[in-house]
């Protein structure tokens, strides 16, 4: 039996440890030529891997592969081709042809390898917007301001700023626990996301139409029927279903307006989901208050008004990168191969 891995640089643009994490997952069970290309070698597949005729498994990664590279691998059984990073299925010529030659032909079967990733930094998007975190942290480089928590004129009144208080009352904000956070989506991110906030103490319900009723139930999360039920008490609104046709504009700008006033927002998933125009006039307003990690324009422009609001908690697309994401890549791609006896 031969293992082969092959990667171009064009797949660890988006994925730069994942083929270094499948090589030692593979070593562990025997040897593996590891072939990383270097930045523009368009060779194909057929060109880069001598004796074909003994590999038996083999992943490829951002390579071209052609039909006739294929054929050439007459002993293989298990392959995964992975034409571009975001793959989820094998182009059809040569998915059919690996079929028809009895060759096993895997790929990543969801995007669950960064799904841990992405709701943890929700978790941690949501804490920050109700503490206001980011600010606080960017006010104390150039002034002293954040440590006075003394009212403007000294006297101590209900409801107002007083010792070691640094929310914001006009939003949504301290704990997490007993806040009514309301979830559009049960799936991989969604689901994860729900258990921790419930964990923690959160009254959470969820809307999603496409889950099945074993995704609430695991989530820790009440099932709501209607998408218009859920909005109407959330303190905290968490959208965070895929981008799809089904879903772009899903949740519309009428919904958007019956968000009650404080509402925290939290965009982890992808923005257009949501009437983006809404959000904005809404923070702007200083209606709501947002924490986002995906926009409707990317990458934000430096004059958008949300940039450095009091009511804004912004970072720039990169709540699923963490070297964990990739080693879940490797390993959710690995873990269909059959296991090499020693």
């Amino acid at each position: 039996m031969s293992s082969v891995i092959v990667v171009h640089p064009n797949f660890e643009v988006t994925w730069p440890w994942a083929a270094g994490h499948l090589h030692a997952l593979w070593q562990a069970q025997g040897p593996v030529e590891f072939i990383r290309l270097s930045p523009g070698d368009e060779r194909t597949l057929g060109q880069i891997v001598t004796r074909q005729d003994e590999v038996t498994r083999l992943v490829s990664l951002a390579v071209p592969a052609t039909a006739d590279c294929l054929r050439s691998f007459v002993r293989l059984r298990e392959t995964a081709i992975i034409t571009e990073p975001y793959q989820l299925k094998m182009p059809e010529e040569l998915g059919q042809l690996l079929k028809d030659a009895g060759v096993k032909a895997y790929t990543q079967l969801s995007e669950g390898f960064w799904g841990q990733s992405v709701s943890e930094f929700g978790l941690a998007l949501t804490l920050c917007g109700l503490r206001r975190i980011p600010q606080t942290h960017l006010e104390m480089i150039s002034s002293l301001a954040p440590w006075d928590y003394n009212p403007a004129d000294g006297i101590g009144r209900p409801h107002t700023r007083g010792e070691q208080f640094g929310d914001d009352a006009n939003f949504t904000n301290g704990t997490i626990a007993g806040k009514r956070i309301r979830i559009v989506g049960a799936g991989n991110i969604a689901s994860r996301y729900a258990s921790f906030v419930h964990m923690i103490g959160a009254d959470v319900a969820a809307w999603d139409p496409f889950a099945t009723e074993p995704s609430f139930h695991r989530a820790g999360a009440r099932r709501e029927h209607h998408l218009d039920q859920l909005i109407k008490d959330a303190e905290i609104f968490v959208p965070m279903l895929p981008l799809t046709e089904k879903t772009e504009g899903l949740i519309t700008a009428e919904q958007i307006n019956a968000l009650p006033k404080g509402c925290l927002v939290v965009l982890v998933t992808r923005a257009t989901i949501c009437d983006m125009d809404a959000i904005r006039r809404r923070v702007l307003n200083d209606e709501i208050s947002l924490a986002a990690d995906v926009f409707d324009i990317e990458p934000v422009t430096l004059d958008d008004p949300l940039l450095g609001r009091h009511n804004v908690v912004h970072t720039p697309h990169n709540a699923g990168r963490t070297i964990d994401a990739n080693y879940s890549w490797a390993e959710k791609l690995a873990e269909q191969f059959l296991p090499v006896a020693k």
